[in-house]
Parts: C-alpha cells; sequence; structure tokens
C-alpha cells in the first residue's frame, strides 16, 4: 500500500486564549524506526500541546463538560488524582478560566512536575509513592467524599475524557493518512485515549483497524501507564475495544525513550518509549500499512532522572528503582 505524499500543513493559527490553541498537532513519520519498507511508523505529536502533553485535551473537556452542564461556578475548587499531566494542563486551565485547583499525586514523581503545577498555581496533596496512582485516586475520592464543595472531573470515570479524542485526536489522524490506519498504540493509564480513538476508528474503518495497548508488567513503574492486573480498571474502559494488549517493561520504556531521541530526534516521555516499543512491534508484524502511535508528553518533565544525558549502554544497564 502507498500513499501519495502529504502536503505539510504550516504550524499554528490565530486564537484569542491559549485554550483554544490545544490540538491539531503534528503527525510526523518516523522512518527510521519502521523495520520494514511498506510499513510506515507516525507519531502523533501531542506533546506539542500548550503544556506539552495529551492531557491538555482532556482537561478542556472535563471542565468545559462541567461548565456546559453547570457542575460548576468561578472561583470553585476543582479536586482530581493525577500522576501529574493531567493536573498540569487542569491547572493552566483553571488559571485562564478563574477556578482554584488541588491536586491528589504520588510523593515520587519527578520534581518537574511539582514545580509545573506549582506555577500554575495548584495545590498539591501527596499521596503514598508506593502505591502508585491508585493510591492517588482513592485518597481523592476519600477527599471529595468528606467535602462537597469540591468538584471531582475523575477522569477515570468521566465521558468527556475519550470524547477528546472521539471528537479531537482520532479526527485529526483519519483526515491527516486520508483513513488509512491499519494499527493504532496508545498507552494504558485512564484508558480515555485507547476508548476515544478505538470508538471513532472501529466506526469508520471497521475491523481493519487494530487497537492495541500498551500496558507495563504488574510491578513496573512507568509513569503515566497502569497495569490491570494492580486491581484498579478505570470505569471508562472497555476491554471489549481493545485487539491486543502487549506487556512493556520499565527498561524498554527507557530505552525506547533515548531512540525516539537518538534516531528520530524526539523529545518524549518515558510513557511514549514504552508506546513505540509497541507500535515497532505491531510494525514488525505487518507486511504494509499505517501503525499510528501517541507521543504522550514531552521530556522537560523527567530532565532530573538523567536519562536523556547518560550513554546509551549506561541506560540499559539502570534499575527501574533510580526512576520513580
Amino acid at each position: 500500500m502507498s500513499l501519495p505524499p502529504l502536503e505539510s500543513r504550516p504550524c499554528g493559527g490565530r486564537y484569542t486564549d491559549l485554550v483554544d490553541a490545544i490540538g491539531n498537532t503534528p503527525l510526523v513519520e518516523l522512518r527510521r524506526l519502521s523495520p520494514k519498507p511498506g510499513v510506515r511508523i507516525w507519531a502523533k505529536l501531542e506533546s506539542q500541546n500548550p503544556t506539552g502533553s495529551v492531557k491538555d485535551r482532556v482537561a478542556k473537556a472535563l471542565i468545559e463538560d462541567a461548565e456546559e452542564r453547570g457542575l460548576i461556578k468561578p472561583g470553585q475548587t476543582i479536586l482530581e488524582p493525577t500522576s501529574g499531566n493531567t493536573g498540569i494542563a487542569l491547572a493552566m486551565i483553571c488559571s485562564r478560566k478563574g477556578y482554584r485547583l488541588k491536586v491528589v499525586m504520588p510523593d515520587n514523581v519527578t520534581p518537574e512536575r511539582t514545580q509545573l503545577l506549582k506555577m500554575y498555581g495548584a495545590e498539591i496533596v501527596y499521596s503514598p509513592g508506593d502505591q502508585g496512582s491508585n493510591g492517588a485516586v482513592a485518597m481523592a475520592v476519600e477527599m471529595a467524599a468528606a467535602d462537597a464543595s469540591y468538584y471531582m472531573p475523575y477522569q477515570y470515570g468521566n465521558a468527556a475524557n475519550p470524547r477528546a479524542h472521539y471528537d479531537g485526536t482520532a479526527r485529526e489522524i483519519l483526515d491527516e493518512l486520508d483513513g488509512q490506519v491499519d494499527a493504532f498504540v496508545a498507552g494504558l493509564g485512564t484508558g480515555g485515549t485507547l476508548m476515544g480513538h478505538a470508538r471513532r476508528f472501529k466506526e469508520e474503518l471497521g475491523d481493519r483497524v487494530k487497537i492495541v495497548a500498551a500496558e507495563p508488567m504488574q510491578g513496573e513503574p512507568v509513569q503515566g501507564l497502569r497495569s490491570l492486573d494492580d486491581g484498579f480498571i478505570p470505569p471508562i474502559i472497555d476491554l471489549a475495544l481493545l485487539d491486543r494488549k502487549i506487556f512493556v517493561a520499565n527498561r524498554d520504556a527507557i530505552v525506547w525513550t533515548r531512540k525516539l531521541l537518538d534516531e528520530e530526534g524526539l523529545f518524549a516521555g518515558v510513557s511514549s518509549g514504552a508506546i513505540a516499543r509497541v507500535a515497532h512491534r505491531i510494525a514488525g508484524e505487518m507486511d504494509e500499512g499505517n501503525v499510528v502511535f501517541i507521543v504522550c508528553d514531552d521530556g522537560w518533565k523527567y530532565l532530573s532522572s538523567g536519562l536523556y544525558t547518560l550513554p546509551v549502554d549506561e541506560v540499559e544497564q539502570l534499575e527501574s528503582t533510580l526512576w520513580w
């Protein structure tokens, strides 16, 4: 299968507010990473959103949905559990719209995430790091139950989360590739990215497109992703929409994050490395076609890890305990 060359489009546009600039991110072909001439690997650069992650789309959808339904009013406090990116996106949007924000976040996230949240004026409540994002969810739910003044969008169970991708990211990918999508790979986190794309792609392309989840092995702490074996399945996830789940180790995520940087110049976060590893595996099983994966965020939030400057042979020897 071959596609006509795509016309590059100029970036940007003209917007009345930074929140309106969310979305319409670039789709870039990664030719050096493709294992076969007939297979094209495409990276959807969600790192190009205003706060540097795919969660800008979700945060915007969560807040605008609540506004439309009259669930929040100016000055109210928004409460949300997060591993970082959703909180950062919410913090920027809340600061623009006049809401206070309190986030519950594991205490072992990288310091850059804490700094970004404080920069946008968010209040942080830390949950035990060894409990991961599940611990943050449990603490936030308890806090919301104890104080009715909070509004918790709850990205894990809010239909506005996958809808942001159904109406936005998935539509953009279909337009950019003229509907020629053979496999789509995203990380298993809240489930919003996978579910939104799966519903849109399956409706328009049927079973010709395969929806693949990159899932961490149980006990492997790939930030931003979750293992369903840890006991919490977000309510918005419908496993029947997935064609495959492929396990990925933290070491794979680290090594492939460096591959994206060293071979393609992509400065991406660690979950994107995990997703790229799975996308490459899927591409290796195909003879031709388009594989699309999501670059969830940029690498600025992970600089303190040392991942991006260590020699490659030292990166491959790193233990996961060094990272989180």
